[in-house]
């Protein structure tokens, strides 16, 4: 069974990284909900044998492989039942970003996983930005999953009612689900009308699959970022292009190591991308299922992989230069971030 190796020490490192200004691309709304939370929406349909106490829920939330995650996370979803529902953990969720000093967020949500329970897309939207509403200081846009399991023409239908709801907030699309058994070629029209829509599109490629689906997700789906592409260094040619082409990779080591795509830490390859050139930045994926944080992230970065600390403010930075906030936004985030007390150095570095 796997899990994320135990929070590193070294108090004032993290001291400093906690005060970092960070930004996190590659983040699901569905798998980032606090473990209270998750428990209080558990609680409020009547509890589930297989968990009596929050306890056997943090249990419960651990993985033998991808296909297992993938079933843990139907499960899960399926106390998310009602609009309140949606509008309570977006609340939950931008709470948890400010309280790690996440001040811009783009967040997944999966509409399509949600549909016979008679929830529609927008109205999905609207509970989330209203939930997210209710916190300041966080910025945060949404991106919604198409949901490869559920094939191209049932993620045609969600494209074209995300399209009626981006007035709440969303500005690309993307693809996550069970990537081993639904390659990216098929929904290459689909990206095409995306792009067409104004959207900006992500994929997951390379986490549960080889090489080959981050270059279909390129070659064909014509991606702007790709979600984790662990298994790009499989083929070098690959590597080169992306390195080349500068097209960013939202890397997420410790999920990675949940879902048993990496078997250690240590074996991830987020030093020898960055050591390429490749446009990293690094996120936590789904937090609420892996019980990691951001901070945790950049500290294995720092005492495992051996990243200085303005390596680290680098990789803040390539998540600021591969945003999808839209330009009519006027105060630069790299200025934002860059004015933030916490940006600096600490005096002893």
């Amino acid at each position: 069974m796997n899990s994320p190796p135990g929070r590193t020490g070294g108090s004032e490192l993290r001291r400093w990284l906690d005060k970092l200004p960070k930004a996190e691309l590659h983040l699901h709304l569905e798998g980032a909900i606090p473990l209270d939370a998750l428990w209080a929406l558990i609680q409020k349909y009547g509890g589930d044998p297989s968990v009596p106490t929050e306890t056997h829920l943090r249990q419960r939330l651990t993985y033998s492989d991808f296909p297992d995650f993938i079933e843990t996370w139907i499960w899960k979803n399926s106390f998310l039942r009602t609009y309140d529902d949606f509008s309570f953990i977006a609340e939950k969720v931008a709470q948890d970003l400010l309280r790690q000093n996440i001040l811009y967020a783009e967040l997944f949500f999966s509409p399509s996983r949600f549909a016979d329970r008679g929830l529609t897309t927008i109205g999905l939207a609207k509970a989330i930005r209203s939930g997210l509403g209710r916190v300041s200081g966080c910025e945060i846009w949404l991106i919604a999953d198409l949901v490869r399991d559920h094939g191209p023409i049932q993620a045609a239908i969600t494209l074209t009612e995300v399209a009626t709801a981006r007035h709440y907030g969303i500005v690309g699309i993307g693809i996550g689900g069970s990537e081993h058994k639904f390659p990216p070629e098929p929904f290459a029209e689909l990206y095409a009308e995306a792009r067409r829509l104004g959207f900006k599109t992500s994929a997951h490629a390379g986490e549960a699959s080889g090489a080959d689906s981050v270059r279909g997700a390129i070659d064909s789906l014509l991606v702007d970022r790709i979600g984790h592409a662990t298994r790009a260094e499989e083929d070098p040619q690959l590597m080169q292009l992306l390195a080349d082409r500068q097209i960013p990779i939202e890397l997420c080591p410790l999920s990675n190591v949940a879902t048993g795509v990496i078997a250690s830490i240590t074996d991830h390859p987020v030093r020898r991308y960055w050591d390429r050139g490749l446009l990293v930045t690094v996120n936590t994926d789904d937090p609420g299922m892996f019980h990691n944080r951001l901070v945790d992230e950049y500290a294995h970065l720092v005492e495992l992989f051996h990243f200085e600390l303005n390596e680290i403010r680098e990789l803040v930075l390539n998540a600021l230069r591969s945003s999808w906030r839209p330009e009519k936004i006027s105060q630069p985030l790299r200025e934002l971030f860059s004015n933030h007390a916490g940006w600096q150095l600490p005096s002893y570095y």
